[in-house]
């Protein structure tokens, strides 16, 4: 083979070459490319979703913080309120009431003798002007509040009525009362009724007006 068929031949040969290596770059280009842009398309969503997040998280606490700062506001009209005139500010004018700022709670009280004939469970009446007037005030002024109905006596033991003791007339008491107010409206799952028999005294039991002070139906208002 002379020279110049020779030179042909690696001529024809290295174009092939060259075109081949040409091919293959181009692929691995493009691929390399394509492979970037996904990538580059999955991290930007990804951006975007944490963006979204992070925008709704604020929003949220920016929303919580306004309504925690509004409840306190709120309550702290009230107890500024409160503190003025315990019985004019809740509602209950011509009854015993405390404000307690730190229980948050507000008790009623009433006496016994307004409801109950003495040893009885049952009141007096088949109404009762002074819990008709506190279930007004509960359903105007605080109508979603847990209530609790409180039934206190003094230390003299039972002799001639039905109950065991005290602590089970206490107890009896507290139902009437809460049973009066269900009956009125106020839904059951707002109130219980608790007996603490002669546990929980206000005034000393060695004198008559002692015990009368005693022998006593509290309603709490929680205020939450």
């Amino acid at each position: 083979m002379d020279a110049a068929n020779k030179t042909r031949i690696f001529s024809s040969n290295g174009l092939k070459t060259i075109a081949l290596l040409t091919c293959l770059v181009s692929v691995t280009v493009f691929s390399g490319c394509t492979d970037w842009k996904k990538k580059y398309e999955a991290q930007l969503a990804v951006s975007k979703n944490l963006e979204g997040l992070l925008l709704r998280e604020r929003t949220e606490k920016s929303q919580l913080a306004e309504q925690n700062q509004k409840t306190i506001d709120e309550l702290q009209r009230q107890i500024a309120e409160l503190n003025k005139s315990p019985a004019e500010a809740t509602g209950f004018e011509g009854y015993d009431v405390k404000f307690d700022p730190s229980a948050g709670t507000i008790t009623v009280t009433l006496p016994n003798t307004i409801l109950f004939n003495s040893g009885q469970a049952s009141l007096k009446g088949a109404t009762s002007r002074e819990l008709d007037d506190i279930q007004s005030v509960l359903q105007r002024k605080y109508p979603n509040n847990p209530i609790d109905v409180v039934g206190h006596t003094d230390t003299d033991p039972i002799k001639k009525s039905k109950w065991r003791d005290n602590w089970q007339l206490s107890s009896e008491r507290a139902l009437a009362v809460a049973g009066y107010l269900m009956k009125r409206g106020v839904p059951e799952e707002r109130i219980r009724a608790v007996g603490c028999g002669p546990a929980r005294p206000v005034a000393s039991n060695s004198t008559a007006s002692g015990k009368a002070k005693n022998r006593r139906v509290e309603i709490v208002v929680h205020m939450r």
